[in-house]
């Protein structure tokens, strides 16, 4: 097959699995979202049961940066503490590993049967099931990619010129982490990143050393989305969650590019399938990092107030105070940000109706300007909501 021809399927199968991954991520957002954010709010009372909650939200919904919007929104609100938030970080990273173990597994051939039952079930009528067809049918192009991608790489495992490419990457684990992590910040996904690192170790294409330092570039691609785009407004409080999580996730790839050496080749020895062997080291690595950092949050978390403290100003109860950009991808956690707007603009109507019944008795020049102040705030916060709504891509 001509090169040009292979490189453009390539970079088709690459797009249907990240597709996949987009499908399954935002069926279950819109089948179980509310649900999710609310079960996450409960748990956010002590460091273990965020642990917990953490690995099982993200668990279901696929995705470390959907938790983190949702965490980040409660600790950016005050209505969590910095410790179980971070905890909750955690737990997110050790849960997008689990679908990368049930991958690693050769379950490609009920890809078929996943799309056929996934569209019957999104040409019902009901939402519910049309949501769960949707994660379906994402399973089934995210297995159908895999198998496409690993089955184009056959003719050209021994092609001269990809060995060359590929083996001067294997030979610089820092250039692969690099790599990785730039690929899965522009992708807004790690699953799929390393699904793919998964691929290239199953055919011999990169050896296992140069996978693994592709996995360690990957977990800290996806902590990079929501210190980029994550905590609205200017106030470091609203960026401390992120950048602990980032931080953290240094600290770890450079321990784990400086253990490479020694872990690469027993991790090879103990376990001879290179899929599995990596899917492993992706879990073993966020599991170390769980352990290593979980008794450490409460001092963690004060150093993180003390370097990024919270900005006091004069609050302009006509600025929106919970509308995030960065949600926006990710509408049950924008839903919850204008839900609480919202609740916000109607106690400021509250407060106008109050003193209203108030002038009317007791007439009041300064009261009145008063009330004129709290209508501009209420037409600033309708406008405001009512323009972050239509920017939800509902649609998708």
């Amino acid at each position: 097959m001509d090169f040009s021809i292979t490189l453009v399927n390539l970079a088709g199968s690459v797009a249907l699995l990240l597709w996949g991954v987009h499908m399954v991520q935002s069926g279950v957002q819109r089948a179980l979202g509310a649900r999710l954010r609310g079960l996450l709010g409960i748990a956010l009372r002590n460091r273990f049961q965020a642990f917990l909650a953490g690995m099982g939200v993200t668990a279901v919904l696929q995705s470390s940066t959907a938790t983190g919007l949702m965490v980040t929104g409660f600790a950016a609100g005050g209505l969590v503490d910095m410790v179980p938030a971070l905890a909750v970080m955690l737990g997110a990273n050790v849960g997008t590993t689990l679908i990368v173990q049930l991958l690693s597994f050769n379950v490609a051939e009920v890809a078929p049967a996943f799309i056929l039952i996934g569209v019957l079930m999104f040409r019902r009528t009901s939402a519910a099931p049309r949501d769960f067809g949707r994660v379906l049918i994402g399973l089934g192009l995210l297995l159908m990619a895999l198998r496409q991608f690993v089955g184009l790489l056959d003719p050209f495992e021994d092609a001269p010129s990809l060995r060359l490419l590929l083996g001067a990457v294997a030979t610089q684990p820092v250039l692969d982490v690099i790599l990785a992590a730039g690929l899965t910040w522009a992708a807004h996904s790690s699953v799929a990143i390393v699904l793919l690192a998964m691929s290239f170790a199953a055919k011999g294409v990169v050896p296992p050393h140069a996978a693994f330092a592709l996995v360690l570039g990957a977990n800290l691609g996806t902590a990079i989305n929501p210190v980029l785009e994550g905590g609205a407004g200017d106030d470091p409080a609203a960026h401390r969650l992120p950048m602990g999580n980032l931080i953290n996730r240094l600290i770890g790839v450079a321990a784990g590019l400086a253990l490479l050496p020694v872990l690469g080749p027993w991790l090879v020895t103990v376990d001879p399938d290179n899929a599995r062997v990596v899917a492993d080291f992706h879990t073993g690595f966020n599991l170390v990092l769980a352990l290593v950092f979980f008794p450490l949050l409460g001092p963690y978390a004060a150093l993180l107030r003390h370097f990024m403290p919270g900005r006091v100003a004069a609050a302009d109860p006509g600025q929106p105070l919970y509308l995030d950009q960065a949600a926006i991808e990710v509408p049950m956690v924008a839903l919850g940000a204008a839900a609480r707007e919202a609740l916000r603009m109607a106690d400021a109507l509250e407060s106008m109706l109050q003193g209203f019944r108030d002038a009317l008795q007791r007439p009041d020049r300064r009261q009145l300007a008063e009330l004129r102040r709290l209508d501009d705030v209420l037409d600033t916060l309708n406008a405001a909501i009512k323009s972050y709504m239509t920017a939800l891509p509902l649609n998708r």
